[in-house]
């Protein structure tokens, strides 16, 4: 693919300062469109050393409001990067709506500068391939113009460059060991580059390359590609405008759905107060020792908590957490997104969250609220809770890839017992603020609910993510189930090693 580029490319001035201009307009026109119309876009800038990156993103700068666009350089990752799963630090980068990210270097670098430096291995590489295939397809399904730019020169105009920056002292530091190096192993630069370009270059991602040897040739090329993929999905949204957000209708019960695992659970599962005090003694000190050696280990954890209103998600984790060092986890409680939250794809609130080598994080709900809340209440439409579970599955096998160990609770109760503890809530004073008319709604809507649960639990308990379901009638069975639950998968991890 590379050797068919034609690096001789050039455009005359006059015909450059015409069309640049043009350029230089439509690109701010499109960017006050974008804001408008809720557009994120992502420019991704990657190319041989000394190719112009550098000069093209400062040109860039001077025709964007700066107050929408926000520069990234991307270096090795630093030691906390590195204690998350790979793509964490992009997903922390993605840009609101209405916002352009642009990237110097980019997660491609896992499998160029890694891939020739031989500090993965040819199973990850294959992983990182499959990463940022599936980050890149969530951002462009969701909206997200993502724009991929090649930088092209050939050896012997990289040489020539790296001459004249090493001439002066204000450029000399451009040519460092890393840009040595790159000249050295050109053969096996190129063919990093084939592959990723063969790999990742898709319909709504596609790669372009930019002949680079010429200036002016370059940043018409590169400011026309930008210009083109906004305007291009600008007209897309005009073309084809979202669909009426609609609640769930009301679910019909039918005789081969009321099997469903929900069903089969035996609630009357219950422990006494004498039992219940032993093994919860007994299980928080094995989980303050497993919390220990997970963080020598520098094993992840993240433990995720749903279920019906008034499950007993608090008191579950209440009693999970107190045995706990509390500079080992962290609680994060996940109410209605915020107006920032929001204006990011559904699953940034949570990549942010992701807990660290070493360290538990304790959702109380989850990304879940995608395909249970969001899909009943209609707050997102169809197509978007029907692909979430693909995403959902996908956000974690890349964390359990890491290495991150993953618990996944359901808590269910009797229609029965809810309306025992509704009203137990709002007759004790201490206890009023748990409930709230939006729990009642949702008691409603129990059939429509429950259908969404049975196919959540069905599509994405996964063997490397199971679900474990809480017979959460009698609280004190629910929360030593739990605390076993962890332990057990913890223990396993760390034998695992």
């Amino acid at each position: 693919m590379l050797e068919l580029v034609d690096l001789n490319k050039r455009l005359d001035k006059e015909v450059y300062k015409r069309v640049f201009s043009e350029l230089e307009t439509r690109l701010g026109e499109c960017q006050r469109a974008a804001r408008a119309a809720g557009v994120p876009v992502v420019i991704v800038f990657e190319g041989w050393d000394a190719a112009g990156k550098g000069a093209i993103i400062n040109r860039l700068a001077q025709v964007l409001d700066p107050r929408g666009f926000r520069v990234h350089p991307i270096f090795s990752p630093s030691k906390d990067e590195r204690y998350h799963p790979w793509m964490w630090r992009f997903w922390n980068k993605t840009p609101a709506e209405g916002l352009f990210a642009i990237f110097d270097h980019s997660w491609y670098m896992r499998v160029l500068h890694e891939r020739v430096d031989g500090s993965i291995s040819a199973r990850d590489c294959d992983e990182a391939y499959d990463e940022i295939q599936q980050f890149e397809r969530q951002l462009t399904d969701a909206g997200t113009v993502i724009v991929k730019i090649w930088l092209h020169i050939d050896k012997k105009e990289q040489k020539l460059r790296f001459k004249q920056l090493r001439q002066t002292a204000a450029t000399s530091w451009k040519v460092g060991k890393q840009e040595r190096r790159q000249s050295r192993k050109h053969g096996k630069w190129v063919e990093a580059i084939e592959e990723m370009l063969q790999r990742t270059s898709t319909a709504d991602a596609p790669w372009t390359i930019v002949e680079a040897t010429q200036g002016r040739f370059r940043r018409v090329k590169c400011f026309e590609t930008i210009v083109n993929a906004v305007e291009s999905e600008l007209q897309r949204r005009l073309d084809n405008p979202p669909p009426e957000l609609k609640p769930m209708p009301a679910a019909k019960q039918s005789p081969t759905e009321e099997n469903t695992i929900l069903d089969r659970l035996d609630l009357s599962l219950s422990m006494t107060r004498e039992e219940y005090d032993g093994e919860l003694d007994r299980l928080q000190r094995r989980l303050f020792r497993l919390e220990h050696e997970l963080y020598v280990e520098r094993i992840p954890a993240v433990v995720a908590y749903e279920g019906v209103d008034a499950g007993g998600k608090g008191g579950n984790i209440k009693r999970f957490t107190r045995g706990l060092d509390p500079r080992g986890y962290e609680v994060v409680p996940i109410a209605a997104p915020s107006k920032i939250e929001k204006s990011h794809h559904y699953l940034w609130r949570f990549w942010r969250e992701v807990p660290k080598a070493g360290h538990i994080t304790i959702f109380d709900r989850t990304w879940y609220g995608r395909v249970l809340v969001e899909r009943v209440e209609g707050f997102c439409g169809e197509e978007d809770w029907r692909r979430a579970y693909r995403e959902i599955n996908e956000f974690e096998r890349q964390m359990t890839d890491f290495g991150t160990v993953i618990v996944k609770f359901w808590l269910q109760i009797s229609q029965d017992e809810q309306l025992r503890r509704f009203k137990d809530r709002e007759n004790v004073p201490e206890k009023q603020w748990k409930i709230t008319d939006e729990d009642w709604r949702n008691r409603d809507k129990w059939a429509e609910y429950k259908a969404a649960i049975v196919e959540m639990l069905t599509r994405t308990s996964t063997t490397y993510a199971p679900w474990t379901i809480l017979e959460a009638n009698c609280k004190l069975y629910a929360r030593i189930k739990a605390l076993q639950t962890v332990a057990d998968a913890l223990e396993n991890a760390l034998e695992r090693g």
